[in-house]
């Protein structure tokens, strides 16, 4: 007959060792032991700092990354970086194949100048040539000139000039990069090279090797040509001068932020918006349109 608990008349039935001290088969509830424990995950922020290092240093491996995160206040692992890096799709080891074109372009940014033939039609079916240079860190573009008969006597011509143009600002280029267009030669090289700057000849039939060139001369298109008859050579350089004043000077450049060539930092901000009076400049007939707020 079951003995009585402890304390009450009424008789134990929960077996052996149970509330009588006896053994019980009921088993353990381990939910409280069940928390994370460990390491902590890391954090979202730090990871994509690591993946930043990673991206804009090609030869840094997963070792230097760790020793840039400790010099900035993030000690971690040489392990988990190395585990972030791999799950990202990047090679932990540094590329010993160099830097690809796309990289070497944005290291070499403030170094390099490149250059490019534009096509125009005047509205009586005559062809003209523009020679455009674009300043690859600033985005400055620079219309070198315009001929209907672009002769390699000429573009060297227009190369000097631009040299002479930008004088103490040549300091700081260090590469001209330009298709191999027959027009140039040996002599259009020879003027840059007397400033200490190697030519990039970008391979033939890529035009995305010199990208930027492309780029901006599709804007000049889209922009300008687009919406006005060029009616002759003399036409086409007042229309491709207004819209050069309007590039470097008041057109934003998403790859620079927003911001002008010249400028380094962007504008104060305007909150008294119903004090100011908007004013608005029409450039080339009102085919681009300009916006100031009245002094």
């Amino acid at each position: 007959m079951p003995r009585p608990r402890p304390g009450s008349s009424t008789p134990c039935w929960h077996g052996p060792r149970s509330c009588c001290g006896i053994a019980t088969s009921a088993k353990w509830d381990y939910s409280a032991r069940r928390a994370r424990t460990g390491r902590p995950p890391t954090k979202a922020a730090l990871k994509k700092l690591i993946l930043q290092l990673a991206r804009e240093n090609a030869q840094w491996g997963h070792r230097r990354i760790q020793g840039e995160l400790a010099r900035l206040g993030h000690p971690i692992a040489a392990s988990t970086v190395w585990k972030i890096l791999h799950a990202a799709g990047i090679d932990p080891a540094p590329r010993r194949a160099g830097p690809t074109w796309r990289e070497f372009l944005t290291n070499q940014a403030q170094g390099i100048i490149a250059v490019d033939f534009l096509h125009i039609d005047t509205v009586l079916g005559r062809g003209l040539y523009a020679l455009a240079f674009l300043e690859h860190g600033t985005r400055r573009l620079h219309i070198a000139g315009i001929t209907a008969h672009p002769t390699r006597e000429w573009a060297v011509q227009q190369a000097r000039n631009l040299t002479a143009d930008l004088c103490t600002r040549m300091e700081p280029l260090r590469f001209l990069l330009r298709d191999r267009d027959g027009k140039y030669g040996q002599s259009f090289d020879a003027v840059f090279e007397a400033e200490e700057m190697e030519i990039l000849k970008s391979a033939p039939r890529a035009p995305r090797m010199n990208a930027h060139c492309e780029r901006v001369i599709g804007s000049i298109r889209r922009e300008a040509l687009d919406h006005v008859l060029i009616m002759n050579e003399a036409h086409a350089r007042h229309v491709l001068a207004a819209y050069e004043r309007h590039y470097n000077e008041h057109r934003p450049h998403r790859a620079r932020n927003q911001l002008l060539p010249g400028a380094d930092h962007q504008p104060i901000t305007v909150h008294d918006l119903e004090v100011r009076r908007l004013l608005r400049t029409r450039i080339l007939g009102g085919a681009i349109n300009e916006y100031r707020y009245a002094a």
